[in-house]
């Protein structure tokens, strides 16, 4: 939204019929983000639709989130999946939990690759652990 008007942003670049429609740089950030108005707008996809699935919403969440490790997607994309089952009532050991699962379904490489930013999305920052473990082991 604007700021004092009354409109929907969509996806787009242009002004349709009283929706401000976003430039394609907006749209750009809008799917890396993971917006999801941006998505059901512009791609007819509800990633909040949890009764199709007959699954608990976090149960949802979780296997959404195995579902991406094992497609090794976008960094984005785990930091996304792991906010919605923490929102959804998952503790971080039920997170971690999903990441051991699709291990050795997924490879392990995929598991290591997306484990940062799930860290990061559960509050723990590895980088500055180990960063932290090295000023440590030193002195």
């Amino acid at each position: 939204m604007f700021p004092g008007r009354d409109t929907a942003v969509g996806c787009r670049g242009s002004w349709v019929e009283g929706m401000v429609i976003a430039t394609h740089e907006e749209t750009l950030r809008r799917l890396v983000l993971h917006d999801e108005g941006c998505i059901q707008s512009m791609l007819g996809i509800h990633l909040n639709n949890n009764e199709a699935a007959g699954l608990e919403t976090k149960t949802q969440a979780l296997v959404r989130l195995g579902g991406l490790v094992a497609m090794g997607a976008a960094p984005g994309s785990f930091h996304w999946a792991t906010e919605a089952a923490l929102d959804a009532g998952a503790t971080a050991e039920d997170v971690v939990g999903a990441l051991v699962a699709v291990a050795p379904i997924s490879g392990l490489a995929r598991v290591i690759s997306a484990t940062p930013e799930v860290a990061l999305a559960v509050g723990y920052d590895i980088d500055q652990a180990f960063e932290a473990l090295d000023r440590d082991s030193r002195g």
